[in-house]
C-alpha cells in the first residue's frame, strides 16, 4: 500500500512537473507574440519600460501558478526592500536556474545581465531584448551600458559567479562586478538565495522530477561600498558570501531521495 502511495505521489509530480514546464514555454511563445511588434513599432525608452513590466508580470504570474499546483513555495519578501533604492549592482548567489526570474518577478526597474543564449534564443531572446537586457559575453559592451544603466538610476542585476553553483556555497567570481562597481561608483547588494533542493540547480536535467513542492527563499545580505580598485570587490565579495552562507546546506544534484529512479545529469550551462 505505502509503495503504490508512493508510486502515484511520483506519478502526479512527473504530471505536475510537465505542466510547469509547459507552462513556461506557453508563456514565453505568448510574449514573444507580443514583443515582436512592440520592439518594431514603440519608441526604445518607451518599449523598455513595457518589456520589463511584461516581464515582472508574467514571471510573477508563473511563480504564483507554480505554487498553485504545489511545484514550489517562494518567499520572496526581502525583495522589496530594493524597489525605491537608489542605483547599485544587485548580486545573487546562483543556486538554481530560476533565480534571475524570481529576482525580475518582484523589481521592475531593473536590468539583468543575462546569459548570450537565452538573448539569441526564440522563446526568451524577444522579450529579454525588448527589455534592454544586457548579453553576458561582451565584455566591453557589458561593463559600459551595465556602467550607462546606472548613472540613469536604474539596478543592475548580475550573477558574480557567472554560472549556476557547481559545488556549494559558492564559485569563484569573475571580475567584472568589481570593474562595473568602481567605474560607475555604486555599492554592490547581496542577495542571499536558499532552497531546500537541487531542483534546476548545475547537473539537474530539466525533466528529472524533484520532490515537491521545492522551497525558495531570498534575504538581504551586506552591502558593499564602490571599491577604488576593482581588483579588490571579487575579493571581498567572495568573503561575504562565504560568511553569509557559512551553515546554509545547498543540496547536491547527485543527492538523490532513495525512492528516486532518475539518474544525475551531465553538468550544463547557466
Amino acid at each position: 500500500m505505502d509503495r503504490l502511495a508512493t508510486l502515484l505521489r511520483h506519478a502526479r509530480e512527473h504530471v505536475l512537473l510537465w505542466l510547469g514546464l509547459g507552462s513556461l514555454a506557453l508563456g514565453c511563445i505568448v510574449w514573444t507574440v507580443i514583443a515582436i511588434p512592440a520592439e518594431l513599432l514603440l519608441p526604445k525608452a518607451v518599449a523598455r519600460r513595457f518589456g520589463r513590466q511584461g516581464v515582472m508580470r508574467g514571471f510573477r504570474l508563473y511563480l504564483w501558478w507554480l505554487e498553485l499546483i504545489g511545484v514550489a513555495r517562494f518567499d520572496l519578501s526581502a525583495l522589496d526592500a530594493l524597489r525605491d533604492a537608489p542605483p547599485m549592482i544587485i548580486a545573487p548567489n546562483h543556486p538554481t536556474r530560476i533565480d534571475a526570474p524570481m529576482v525580475l518577478s518582484r523589481l521592475s526597474g531593473i536590468v539583468c545581465v543575462t546569459k548570450a543564449s537565452l538573448l539569441d534564443s526564440f522563446l526568451m531572446g524577444v522579450g529579454a531584448r525588448l527589455a534592454g537586457y544586457i548579453r553576458n559575453d561582451w565584455f566591453l559592451g557589458t561593463t559600459a551600458l551595465s556602467i550607462e544603466a546606472l548613472a540613469e538610476g536604474q539596478h543592475v542585476l548580475m550573477f558574480p559567479e557567472g554560472t549556476r553553483t557547481e559545488r556549494g556555497p559558492i564559485n569563484p567570481l569573475r571580475g567584472s562586478v568589481g570593474v562595473v562597481a568602481a567605474r560607475a561608483g555604486v555599492p554592490v547588494q547581496t542577495l542571499i538565495i536558499e532552497t531546500d533542493s537541487a531542483f534546476l540547480g548545475k547537473g539537474w536535467a530539466w525533466l528529472r522530477r524533484p520532490d515537491m513542492p521545492v522551497h525558495f527563499s531570498f534575504r538581504l545580505g551586506e552591502r558593499l561600498e564602490a571599491p577604488h580598485d576593482s581588483r579588490q570587490l571579487p575579493v571581498l565579495l567572495e568573503a561575504s558570501f562565504r560568511r553569509q552562507l557559512a551553515g546554509v546546506h545547498f543540496p547536491s544534484a547527485c543527492e538523490l531521495p532513495a525512492a528516486t529512479e532518475q539518474p544525475c545529469s551531465q553538468a550544463v550551462g547557466s
